[in-house]
This record gives C-alpha cells, structure tokens and sequence, in this order.
C-alpha cells in the first residue's frame, strides 16, 4: 500500500471538508466561532458560490443531506423546477427537441432557499453570521485557482456571449490568471443586501431574520431584477415562480453496505444509482480481487452501466414520475440484475433496463473524448455534538446570462432536462430536472456518520463507489481511498445537453496498471487514458469516523480540496 499523496486531517472536535480552501477555511471559521456543522456547512457552500463561481453558483442549486446528533436525516432537495409559463412542446417545435442555451434553459433558483431552510431548521446562528466570508471574499477578491483561470478559458467564448458575464469573467477583455486577484463587487454586493434585510428584522428574532433573507431574494429587490430581466430577454421566469418557491424535504433512500447504512438522496437526482451499484457489487467476493484489477473493474464497470440503464429510463422528478425506488434498492431486484452482467464479456453499449420502461431511445453518438461536464463542488461538515452537514452545490456561470447589478446567474440546470417532454426527464412546468449533484453519508455500525461526495456529472456516483470500495471493502485508511486511480465509463447517455453517448468507452486514470487495461479490453471495453491524476475523476471529499472517538478527513488532491479539524 502506497503513502497518500496529500496529509490525512485527523481530529477530536470538529472537521469540515470543502471544494476549494478558502470555502474549507470560511466553514471552519464558524465552526471555532461555536457554530454547528450546519452553521458551518451553509457557510462553506456561500463560500464556494463566490471562489468557484465558474461551477457553483449562489443563486444555483443545493441539495443537502443533514444527519442530527440524534439521528434523524433529511435531504433538502435545494432545485427548483421549471417555470409556469414554459410550454412543454415548445423545444420540440422550436429546437428540435435540444433545451437551448441562455435564459430559456433556466429553472427556479434554489440555492437561497436550501441554504436558509437548513439554518432555519437546524442551525444556530445567522444568515449574516456565516454568510461573512462569502460577502468578504467577493467584495475584496481572492487569488483565482489555476483550475477555474482553466475552466474560464475553456469556456471564454461562451462569457463573451454575454457583456455582463464577460465584464466579470474576462477582466479588461483578457483571460484571467491564476494567482490573478478575483472580484464580484456585485455579488458581495447581493449578498450583502441579504444580510442587512435580515439585520433589519433582527428585533424580531432569529427566524423572522432568516425569513427576511429569504425574502431579500424570492421577493426582494434580487428577485425583482432576475424577473424584470427575463421578462425584457424571452426569459420564462416570472414572479409567482419566485414568490412560491419551496424547497421538498424528504428522507434518504437507503440500503446496508459493509456493516453499515448507505444514506442517498432520492430520484430527483442520481442518488439512488449510487445505492444501486453497491447493491449489485455486495453479490460478489470484490475483496479477494486483485484491488483495480481487471476482474474488479469490469464488475464495476457493469455494475454502473446496469444502473445507469435503469437511472436512463425511469428516473425523473418523483412529483410527475413514479420510480419505483424501493423495488429498485430490494435485494431481490439485485440478483436479478447480476442475471445481466456477464463477467467473461461487456456490454457493447447501455444494457436494456431491468423493468418495462418506455420504447427505448436512439441516444446521440459521440466521438472523441467526452467534454468535460459542466461542473460542481461540495462541502461536508461535523461538528462535536455529532451533527453531521453533506452538499454538493452547483450550476455554472457560462451557460446563461448574469442578471446585470447582481453578479447572479440563475440556475442553468434546465440542461439536465430532456426537450422531449415524453422522456421520465423530460420538461414540463414546475419539473425538477435529473441532478447528477448527489450527496451522501454512510453510518458506520457504531452509528456515527461519514458525509461524502464529489462533483464530476456522472462520473459523481462512479468515484463515490470506488472510494467506498477502497475504504470499505478494501479497507484502505481514507485519503489514500480518496487518492487511488479511478476509472470512468461513458456509455450512457450524459445527464446534460445534448445528452451524448459513448457506448463501450471506459476512461482511466494512467496509474492504473497497462496489463489491468489490457485485460479490460479483452472484455469488450474500449479503453482511454487519461493522464495519471485528472479532475474529470471527479474529487471526493470525506470525514470518516476514527478510532476512539476520532474524525478523519480526506480531501482530493485532484482539484483544490482541503481539509480543516482539531
């Protein structure tokens, strides 16, 4: 067993993981402030809306997992639906069937709201309280990241489709660097109007000054901008939209896994693909395979393509579509699926379905490499009460217009939708799109909690297995379970706009053995590499329980993830 790249963070206090460092630090600040994970949790996420604006945005989505010291767990589905006044055939008949860019593919923004019900329900301190860094870091900059300078270039034609995205992302007309000081003065200046609505409720008490933030921006003069501004581009978006917005709270879907309980959230993303796999991976001895080796990555392999066929033709919004999840999740309909994965050859493309699904669909055929998906990041928080805080905020700030004076671009997450309003994603008023944002935990049998996750688009759910495996199965210590070299299969069509498809192809990081990929390949795979560590990987971050009582975080060395405990 090889030494982890990056230190392992070990604690007996609190711990918070996050996407970026400075979204680490600005959790962890409110943690020794005497906040609890949720507190510390909310204030991550705001964080990672300012310094990882490029693919999490404050006026995005945000789904939640919170488990509570006394065990109860929720999800907060943090994703608003399409709007009232979309016309369900109208991409069909105006784009042919594609869901087009810019402010048409808009839904309801969510991110507000999650983040203020969870404070609501579960926090101790104010919306002004752990919103500080966020407003600091936009308000007086930050030194920008070499992979979001990289994803800015990536997508630099598309900020310039926009003035108002361009004037932010392209300073001056020129591509930013990193180590170059970063600004959103409009944003701070938002999310600075929030927190004086709050403060000017404050007389009445924690929860009519949360309510007051809230309504800073579903009724307030942020809501009003992003309305005006749809309402004069072709926009659907439309005040009532706003005005009635509520989060969905729910419990996790669940299942057994290594002793203990894997907690997922449910349809409205892909949360249960990920109790899925496992289930079908717990039928075999993974454990007497040679670790990343061809037999155990084929059973992976599979064993994701299988789900994702499921997740392909039956998983959309739970309020329009019934996803029989329990059936889905049984022990039962695990044997019959492992009836399905050959383990002496591949499926050449996406496995039938394992239930009677609507007519099968010709997915559009890539060719290539896939493009990177359009991305997230996350933040997981446990306190010393035994609160336990998992998000995987996201949404992206290339696809659709910033609402000018607001550094705001309203959720874009319309492109996981299908146009065809006949597919189970498909669109229709007040819809939730199919996330692929989907936090986790896992309680160990002594009860406590490991809140996990990554983002990545569809490769979120494969990276969560294999660092499940690593740690469970495997039983490696943490972050060398975050670190080993993972593999990717892109045979089902991609959650996002325009849905493309490469059957058969698997990608893999280049430490993985030449002969494990020689053998893949003798399976049926067709196998790609990519370079040794890459961030498509996805990038899990972790607090796993420690002996004695302890907390032990891991962080990914393959984005700017960081760890922070005592």
């Amino acid at each position: 067993m090889t030494d982890p790249w990056k230190t392992e963070v070990a604690g007996t206090r609190h711990m918070v993981v996050a996407g970026h460092y400075l979204a680490a630090h600005a959790a962890f600040t409110v943690l020794e402030a005497g906040g609890n994970a949720i507190d510390a949790g909310v204030a991550g996420g705001l964080a990672l809306g300012v310094v990882q604006s490029d693919l999490v945005n404050i006026a995005g989505v945000a789904p939640i997992m919170i488990r509570t010291a006394a065990g109860e767990t929720i999800t907060i589905d943090g994703l608003g639906g399409w709007p009232s006044a979309l016309d369900p055939q109208s991409f069909c008949r105006e784009h042919g069937g594609r869901i087009p860019r810019g402010l048409q593919r808009t839904v309801v923004p969510a991110a507000p709201a999650a983040w203020i019900e969870a404070l609501q329900r579960y926090g101790t301190m104010s919306f002004g309280e752990v919103a500080q860094g966020a407003v600091r870091l936009a308000r007086d900059g930050f030194p920008l990241h070499r992979l979001t300078a990289s994803v800015i270039a990536e997508h630099a034609d598309e900020y310039r489709e926009w003035d108002e995205n361009a004037s932010i992302y392209l300073p001056g007309g020129k591509l930013p660097r990193a180590g170059d000081i970063f600004r959103q003065e409009d944003l701070g200046r938002s999310l600075q109007y929030m927190v004086d609505q709050e403060a000017a409720k404050a007389s009445g008490g924690r929860a009519a000054g949360l309510q007051a933030a809230r309504d800073a921006f579903y009724r307030g003069d942020l809501g009003r901008r992003i309305v005006a501004y749809h309402e004069a581009n072709g926009g659907l978006l439309r005040e009532t939209d706003l005005t009635s917005y509520r989060v969905n709270i729910a419990p996790p879907v669940q299942t057994g896994f290594a002793g203990g309980t894997l907690l997922c959230c449910d349809a409205w993303c892909q949360g249960p693909v990920l109790a899925m796999v496992v289930n079908l991976l717990k039928g075999y001895d993974l454990a007497s395979l040679p670790h990343n080796g061809p037999e155990h990555l084929h059973l992976l392999l599979e064993s994701i393509k299988l789900a994702f066929a499921d997740r392909e033709h039956m998983f959309g919004d739970p309020n329009f579509v019934d996803v029989p999840v329990d059936w889905l999740l049984s022990e039962a309909y695990a044997q019959e699926r492992r009836g399905q994965l050959h383990l002496d050859r591949a499926w050449p493309d996406l496995p039938p379905p394992g239930l009677d699904a609507p007519g099968r669909r010709t997915p559009a055929i890539g060719a290539g490499d896939p493009p990177p998906p359009p991305d997230t990041s996350y933040v997981c928080a446990v306190d010393r009460w035994g609160n336990t805080f998992s998000a995987t905020p996201s949404d992206v700030s290339y696809q659709s217009p910033v609402i000018p004076g607001t550094g705001l671009v309203p959720s874009s997450r319309g492109s996981a939708s299908w146009g065809d309003p006949s597919h189970p994603s498909g669109i229709a008023p007040g819809k939730r799109p199919r996330l692929t944002p989907n936090p986790a935990m896992w309680i160990a049998p002594d009860g406590r909690a490991m809140p996990f996750g990554t983002p990545g688009g569809d490769v979120q759910i494969q990276a969560m297995t294999q660092f499940l495996l690593n740690l469970l199965v495997w039983e490696m210590p943490p972050q060398l379970a975050v670190e080993m070299p993972r593999v990717a299969t892109y045979s089902q069509p991609d959650t996002f706009e325009p849905h493309t498809a490469f059957p058969g192809l698997v990608k893999a990081e280049g430490r993985i053995a030449e002969d494990t990929l020689a053998g893949l390949g003798k399976l049926g795979h067709t196998v790609g590499r990519w370079p040794d560590s890459t961030y498509l990987a996805g990038s899990v971050c972790a607090i796993a329980p420690g002996p004695g009582g302890s907390l032990v975080a891991a962080s990914d060395h393959r984005r700017p993830t960081y760890a922070l405990g005592w």
